[in-house]
């Protein structure tokens, strides 16, 4: 059985997700974590070479295990978005036509790239020009190797041809916050203008694609031929030379078309050429900038999310790095089942050790272990100042090392006892063991990326943008 997935689904899925940001006890966070070194012996990769997330059950209970802290996302901070096409001279943009994909003159329907999706990432149809404007290529110039070589400008709401025979629609242009907080490399932020969707006629034939000429057809041109079809109003001006059809243009746009047809054989004065195939181009649902996001691919949704210095009264530890960044929704407060609100949380656990005798200096990423309980954790953070060491504990670095019936278990390090640093060979003696503020294992993960460590101070300021294809 042959089936698809279309691109409204993926349409509905983003509008979806982004619309969850305004519902009630809905609470989107950013987490950062994986202080410890990608390796063989923890969980496979390297810091060079970061492993693909697995997407499984235990996996996911690992992502909690080795957080660091989360951040929550307001609704401010998402955004519709589309992959980036800044305009450059001399490429061959494609052009807009609803059946890419389709057999049209026996051969198939295909983007300059060779491909049938309108929306891949590798299809240009769209184009960001130095001035921040958004066009939509409505022609190629029948796919000319020399190119696009005038840059589109201005912001009128037809249909435009500039000096290269390219011809173009305004769609948008980016707001100041979609430039500053929503523009990456290879992506940027979509949005409907409001006087250019009121502009839009629905169902309008505004070009023609002559897919083959013909032969022998009588030199001719006519005028206010009638386009067949399910709309109306609709006609065009053909002009046959040489034997072939040279040219279909539009005398009237017309509404309302989702089928349309020239009917050559019907048109008087061209002779009884045959051969001749000729393609209204029929616009989308709603007409030509009616609604940006859904003309140009935007069923990507982008978040932008500020960390700064010690974020959260210190929730977000410095001078230790990270190397992964995730997305949560609605994480409990730890013990709780009330769903967090706050503007960060830390998912570490900490110790904090007695004035005397005086701690040590431990060091951060080795291991250390409890002399009672046999509790063994990572070192993430240690501040001499306040005598609190924040520390995680997986399953490869975090569990007990006593022989006896807690050897092999994850378990607490205790109040009173003395820990040991492995590596700096520091000592300290717990007198108090605090939770996390984040309850694990709670929430629903949403997005998970492994990167190359990002390490980071107190004078640093992390901008990180996730990008959620649907």
């Amino acid at each position: 059985m042959a089936a698809i997935v279309t691109h409204q689904f993926r349409y509905n899925n983003a509008d979806q997700f982004y619309n969850e940001w305004a519902l009630a006890n809905h609470s989107f966070y950013l987490y950062v974590g994986r202080p410890q070194p990608f390796s063989a012996g923890t969980g496979g990769g390297t810091d060079s070479a970061p492993p693909t997330p697995l997407d499984n059950v235990d996996d996911i209970y690992m992502y909690w295990r080795d957080m660091l802290a989360i951040k929550r996302v307001p609704a401010a901070d998402r955004q519709y978005a589309i992959p980036r096409h800044d305009w450059t001279s001399a490429t061959v943009y494609d052009y807009y036509r609803g059946d890419y994909g389709a057999t049209v003159n026996a051969a198939t329907v295909t983007t300059v790239a060779g491909g049938t999706d309108m929306f891949s990432t590798t299809t240009k149809m769209y184009v960001k020009t130095t001035d921040n404007n958004v066009y939509k290529c409505m022609g190629n110039n029948g796919g000319a190797a020399g190119g696009s070589t005038v840059m589109p400008t201005g912001t009128s709401n037809n249909e435009f041809v500039t000096g290269d025979s390219y011809i173009w629609k305004y769609m948008y242009t980016l707001s100041t916050t979609q430039i500053t907080d929503f523009l990456t490399t290879d992506f940027m932020g979509v949005a409907t203008n409001s006087t250019v969707s009121t502009a839009a006629v629905d169902g309008a034939v505004r070009q023609y694609k002559i897919e083959n000429g013909g032969s022998g057809f009588s030199a001719a041109t006519v005028t206010g031929q009638t386009l067949r079809g399910d709309g109306s109003g609709a006609t065009f001006t053909i002009v046959t030379s040489g034997g072939a059809i040279t040219s279909v243009t539009s005398t009237n746009a017309g509404t309302g078309y989702t089928f349309a047809d020239i009917n050559v054989g019907g048109i008087s004065g061209i002779g009884s050429g045959t051969g001749a195939v000729v393609t209204p181009i029929i616009g989308p649902n709603g007409g030509h900038g009616s609604n940006a996001i859904t003309e140009l691919g935007g069923f990507y949704i982008m978040t932008n999310t500020t960390i700064a210095g010690t974020a959260g009264s210190g929730d977000f530890v410095v001078d230790q790095d990270f190397r992964r960044v995730g997305m949560v929704l609605n994480p409990y407060n730890y013990g709780t089942t009330t769903v967090s609100t706050a503007d960060t949380l830390s998912a570490l656990k900490s110790v904090t050790f007695a004035a005397s005798p005086t701690p040590g200096t431990f060091t951060a990423d080795e291991i250390i272990t409890g002399g009672t309980s046999g509790a063994k954790g990572v070192v993430v953070d240690w501040e001499s100042s306040t005598r609190v060491l924040k520390y995680i504990q997986t399953q490869w670095t975090g569990v007990s090392v006593t022989v006896g019936a807690t050897q092999g278990n994850l378990v607490a390090f205790a109040a009173s006892e003395v820990v040991t640093g492995a590596d700096s060979g520091a000592t300290g003696t717990v007198s108090a063991v605090t939770a996390q503020e984040v309850a694990y294992y709670s929430g629903t993960q949403l997005y998970v990326e492994n990167r190359k460590p990002i390490t980071r101070a107190s004078d640093q300021t992390e901008n990180i943008k996730l990008i959620i294809e649907f």
